[in-house]
Parts: C-alpha cells; structure tokens; sequence
C-alpha cells in the first residue's frame, strides 16, 4: 500500500530557511534526533524573526486563494451575528453576556429582575474599556453574599495566568491590589470580604517556558487587609490541584482535589465558621481520600453531601454520604439515581432537587428529580447540544442552553416543580433583537458508525447542506479524542461556514473523550492512545467507502488534544487525507511534560520519563514520526505566540520538520497568531481571521469552491 498523499502537482513554496542543529539524546537506549529544540523559545530573536517569516508566506499564500474573499465575508457575517449567554442568578442578580456583534469581547449586564435582564439591564464589566485592542477577557466572576461586592477574573493576550480584581458594586471602585491566579473560578467566603482562589508557585512567570514548568499549586486565600492566607497545598505533588466551592447555606467548603487532567479526585469538605466579617476554618472530613474514581460535589443539605460518581457506575450516577458519620470515619454511600445506558456528564443543584444532564449517542438529554432521587421528570428541551445548564437550590427557576452546528445557543427558563413527579415548565428567552442574523444552511443531519481497527463501533455525526448535489464532495472532518471532553454537535462559526460553501461535516466521537462513559475515556488514553487515531482513521475511511467523500476530497481538522490527533494521522496515514489542519496542537510527545501546565497529561499521554511511558509516546508522537521523503497531504499548522498552555513550540518544530521532509508539492504553512493564546478569550476579528484561514486553505486543497453568501 502507498501511504502517501496523491502528488497534487503544482510548484513547491519556498520556505524560510530553518537552522538545522544537530542534538541528539539518547533516551531508555534510543538514540532521539531534535535537529530544531532552538525553536522552544519563543522570545529569542531568532525564534521571532523565523515566526514572522513563515507567517508573512501564509499570509501571502492565503491571500491569492480566490475563495479567501467568500469566506472572509462568510466568517464575518458569522462572527458579527449579535449573541448573547445563558442567564444565571447570583446573589440577588440576574447576570448575562452579551455582543452586539460590533464588540471583540461580550460584556456582562446585570439586573435585578429577570424582565429587567431582558429588557437590557446596565452594564457590569465591559473588557473593551481595559484594553482597545480587544485582547482583554473575562474568565470567571462571582458575587459575594450579599452582592454587594464583585470578584472577577481578567486574562490578557490569550494567556492562562488571571488578575482577579474585587469592585464594590455601590462606588464602582476596585478594591485593593489585583490578585495572580490561574485556573481558577473566584469563589467568595461567607463573610463576603474573603476571597479563594489557585494560583501557581512561579505566579511572576506571565509566559512558563522553561523545564521547571509552573511548579506546585496552591489553594490561597486573599483577606480584607489584602494578606494571603494559605489554604491547602501539596508540596510534595507538584500535579496536585485544589478546587473549592461554599455550600448553598454557607456552613462548608467542599474542596475537590484532582492531580494533573485525571478524572479521579479526593473529596475534603471543612466546617466554615463566620464571626462578624470574617470567616475560619476547621479539620476537614475526608470524604474520599484515595482518587480512584470520579466525585464532582453537586450540594450539600442537612449534613448530607450529594455528588456525581462513576465508581461502580462508568456511565455515572449520584450517590450520597452523611457528613456526621463521615466525621467519625464511617463513609457510605446511598445511591440517589442509578447508572442508566445514557452517560451521566454533569449535574446541577436546583430548587429542591437536581438537574441532570444527560448524553444519550452524544446528544443532550436533562431530568429533574428530588434531591433523594424521586419524581424523576425529563425536561422538554428542543434536540440540540446542550452548552449551559444552570440553577441554585432553593430556587424554583433555572435556565438551560442548546445550540446547533449552525445556531448560536438559544436559553431557556426552567420553572421547577414544587411537587416531585410534575413537569417542568420550559420557556424560551428572547435575548436578542430580532433581525440581522446570516441565512443557517440548510443541511441534512445524519448518525453514523464505523469500524475501527479493534473492530469497535465509531460513531460520528455527519452533516450534508441540502444543494442538490449528488456524489462525493469536499468533507471536513474534526475530532477530539482525549481528556473525556465529549465532542457535540454544537455552534462553531466554521462549521456554519463551511456548510454554507457547500462542504459536507463530520464530527468523530471517538475513544478518549466523554461521550461515552469512564471506559470509554480509558480506551483511549496512556497505552490505548492509538484507540484513537484508529477511530478516526476508521471514519475517514468510512466516509469515503460510503461515498460522501474522497481522499482528494477529505480534510481533517482539530484542535489542541485535537491538533495531537491531525498530526498523528498525517504522519500515519498521508494518503487518506488532501488537507490536515493541526491547531495549537500538542505535537512533541517527548518532551510535552517539561513546559507550563504540560505535566498534568501525564494522565492521558503518560510519563516519556519512563520506559513504559517513552515507548509509547515514542510509537506514535507526530514531531518524532515525520519522514524524509514522504508526500504529505497539504498542512496548515496554527498556533499563538502567547499560548502559554500547549506552548508554540510544537508547532513551530513540527511544522520545521514537515517543510524539509516533504517530497509532493503541496504546501505546509505555519500561521501564527500574535497577542493570542490557547483559544479562550480571543477578540472576534481573531476568530474570524482564523476560521476564514482554515477553511480557506482547506477549500483550495479539497475543491470546494463556494458560491456569494447567500447563495
């Protein structure tokens, strides 16, 4: 069999030349060539001016592409539609986000009623008035009890490090000096003057590219008087992380405390005393104290603690334990809802019981029951991904969101049953004006499956725009695969894009991710990690086998974890793809742990340090599978100068090797955003330009020639 890609004709570019070095390290025995290690730091000068060359040849490749007109129109008429949150309530206020469509960032409103909310309501923070270049956002905010206080969470230019800042809500002023965190959600003490928060040992490093990576983590809390008050720490874990959130009546602190991405956690819950405005602690109950199974707290009722597990249960139930026989070491569990054949991916505390959220094949199915499990009653949602779910206990409303592959979410109001067993009444919420949305592609949404190499059955969603046309045509396909992140059927602007151009869609469930339950994730992670590329490999080919699609006519495409998964199967399988679009992308699995938050995949890649850990991430790690004179499919590898999470060097190296390996003409481009990071937070002209650079590049590559919007 040739295992590479059809040689597309054409003129090869002419790259920027790339230093060549000569390291080598021998690694467990094996002699381990890194001819372009001086390309991980991205600020030396050298590594800069590189950058800036291979951009400037995207930029004027892109740019004489005659689709790249269409789909910058397209991308903008989808990036410019006015959007809004789902509602949430907190503290006595109703809060959204919002864009008119003309905004980089969405900014955030409050109201005291929700008839207020929707009416507009005034403005709570708005990130443009901090920076004009809109790379300024908001990644978390809280209100304190009495709402009279609110913390929120600033990030800059993309990156994971925050600035949380505490404004009183009656003068407007901020209060005391901004606090440096990353990977947190602000969370308020009962006293309302005491804030927790995580942040990092080497919380100075704004850009962690060094091999002592961000050391451990700490769970701290900031008083009135602006000290720092140690919470919880692992010193002697540098993976170790801990999360906390304050019971509904104020009388506990649940910490979650997780090491590294792996979906285990131990569960300590600590009596919380206030006195006047300040609030203390006691000797945790160590609900669960060895991590050998999933535990996400849910509420917190009477001294009986509700949480979501998958122990015993890989699809996922809910159990619960009394806190007072916890206390004196008798910790049992009693199942509230058992384990179904649908996977149980997250649960939320609401009026008198809990909203449970469902994935049935990957769509989105929601029960309420009692908060002992009765009365169960599914909520009548439309079909669609659900992307937000939200209530309070005690509270007889809450609010749900649902979108689709060409639809922004839509929010709905839940109005709760006082009686276990009765329905919920949905209401759907005009947040918007009516008008000035793009025409949504008409496509036809199918359910696919197919067989990967262990004879496992792939499903995957497969859209087709509704045009006439008959036989196979240009195909985009995207996956996940890790980190049991399900993948949806949910709004992307490139989806509606790219439909709208007249390309089918396909969206890979495939092992590793969440849609599926606990052993589903385990099939496809550590030694298994070839599960997914398998999968994927078995849904190209089953696209073309079915005829929606060719090889000249395939594109695959993903991000992050994603951008792992696109390099893998370009350097495995070249012939089966005409484009591969790996995005910020973990690409050098040998040395992925030794930069910022890197070393918490150790739970999805393993340990390179190890033999065990080598030899696998060896076998299939893109930068190390790149050959010499292979015709690889045609590349655009995206990355971010400030990603400070998958650092731009595994881009950068990866995208080094493939120029000097290729042996076709078809093009491998490098495209680097600047002032951006990993993807959250970015200003909607970034999102455009790169959505309208991705499926331009896979346009050309796979002949799909777009028609006017509008068509």
């Amino acid at each position: 069999m040739d295992l590479t890609a059809p040689d597309v004709g054409g003129t090869r570019p002419s790259y920027p030349d790339t230093r060549r070095d000569d390291s080598v390290e021998v690694l467990h025995g094996v002699e381990v060539a890194d001819h372009y290690r001086w390309l991980e730091d991205p600020d030396d000068p050298e590594v800069v001016a590189w950058a800036a060359r291979q951009q400037r040849l995207t930029e004027d490749t892109l740019g004489g592409v005659k689709s790249r007109p269409w789909f910058d129109a397209a991308l903008t008429a989808q990036t410019t539609r006015p959007r809004a949150g789902m509602p949430v309530w907190r503290e006595g206020h109703y809060l959204i986000s919002r864009n008119d469509g003309t905004q980089p960032q969405p900014i955030w409103y409050r109201a005291d009623t929700l008839e207020d909310l929707l009416a507009g309501g005034e403005v709570l923070l708005d990130p443009q008035a901090w920076d004009t270049a809109g790379t300024a956002s908001v990644s978390g905010l809280a209100l304190s009890r009495d709402g009279a206080r609110l913390a929120y969470a600033r990030n800059d230019a993309g990156s994971d490090w925050q600035s949380i800042h505490v404004r009183d809500l009656t003068t407007g002023q901020e209060i005391g000096t901004p606090i440096t965190a990353k990977f947190t959600a602000p969370t308020w003490l009962p006293d309302g003057r005491s804030l927790l928060y995580t942040t990092f040992d080497h919380g100075a490093q704004v850009r962690g590219t060094d091999t002592t990576g961000l050391g451990s983590a700490r769970l701290m809390v900031r008083r009135e008087d602006g000290s720092d008050e140690a919470f919880l720490s692992f010193p002697e874990e540098p993976q170790a992380m801990a999360h906390g959130q304050v019971s509904a009546d104020g009388t506990h602190l649940i910490v979650s405390i997780v090491t590294g991405t792996e979906r285990v956690n131990r569960v300590w819950v600590y009596p919380l005393v206030t006195a006047g405005d300040r609030t203390t602690w006691g000797e945790p109950i160590k609900v669960v104290d060895v991590a050998e199974a999933t535990y996400d707290p849910i509420r917190l009722d009477d001294g009986t603690l509700t949480l979501l597990t998958d122990a015993d249960a890989p699809m996922g139930r809910v159990v619960s334990v009394d806190l007072g026989w916890a206390a004196r070491g008798d910790v049992q569990f009693a199942e509230v809802v058992p384990e179904t054949r649908a996977t149980l991916a997250g649960a939320v505390a609401a009026g008198a019981g809990l909203l449970l959220d469902y994935l049935d094949d990957a769509s989105a199915a929601v029960l309420y029951v009692h908060r002992d499990g009765s009365g169960g009653v599914e909520v009548d949602v439309p079909s669609g991904a659900l992307v937000g779910l939200d209530g309070r206990p005690g509270r007889t409303e809450a609010f749900a969101a649902l979108s689709t592959l060409s639809t922004p979410s839509t929010s709905f109001r839940l109005i709760l049953p006082q009686t276990p067993g009765e329905d919920v009444v949905v209401e759907r919420l005009e947040l918007l004006p009516a008008g000035g949305e793009p025409a949504e592609p008409a496509y036809t949404p199918q359910r696919r499956r197919a067989r990967s190499a262990d004879g496992t059955l792939v499903p995957y969603f497969l859209a087709v725009p509704k045009d006439g046309r008959a036989g196979p045509r240009p195909t985009l396909l995207y996956g996940y695969g890790g980190f049991k992140i399900p993948v949806l059927a949910d709004y992307r602007p490139g989806w509606a894009a790219w439909l709208q151009a007249g390309g089918a869609l396909a969206l890979a469930n495939l092992r590793g991710g969440g849609e599926y339950g606990t052993s589903w994730y385990d099939q496809g992670r550590l030694d298994a990690k070839q599960n997914v590329f398998d999968d994927a490999i078995a849904v190209a080919e089953d696209l073309i086998h079915a005829g929606t699609t060719t090889a000249a006519q395939l594109a695959v495409h993903g991000r992050s974890n994603g951008g792992l998964l696109v390099g893998a199967l370009l350097t495995q399988r070249p012939d089966l793809f005409a484009a591969a679009l790996p995005s910020v992308g973990v690409l050098d699995l040998l040395r992925f742990h030794r930069f910022t938050i890197g070393a918490a995949w150790i739970s999805d890649y393993g340990d390179p340090d190890t033999p065990e850990g080598f030899a696998t991430a060896y076998a299939y790690s893109p930068l190390h599978r790149v050959s010499p004179g292979v015709r690889y499919p045609a590349t655009l590898v995206s990355t971010a100068d400030h990603d400070d999470r998958v650092v731009p060097l595994h881009s950068y190296k990866f995208a080094a090797a493939l120029q000097a390996a290729q042996a076709g003409a078809a093009p491998v481009l490098l495209r680097v955003d600047t002032a951006a990071g990993h993807g959250a937070g970015k200003p909607t002209a970034q999102i455009s330009a790169e959505w309208a650079d991705v499926l331009t590049f896979a346009a050309e590559h796979t002949g799909l020639r777009p028609e006017e919007p509008g068509r």
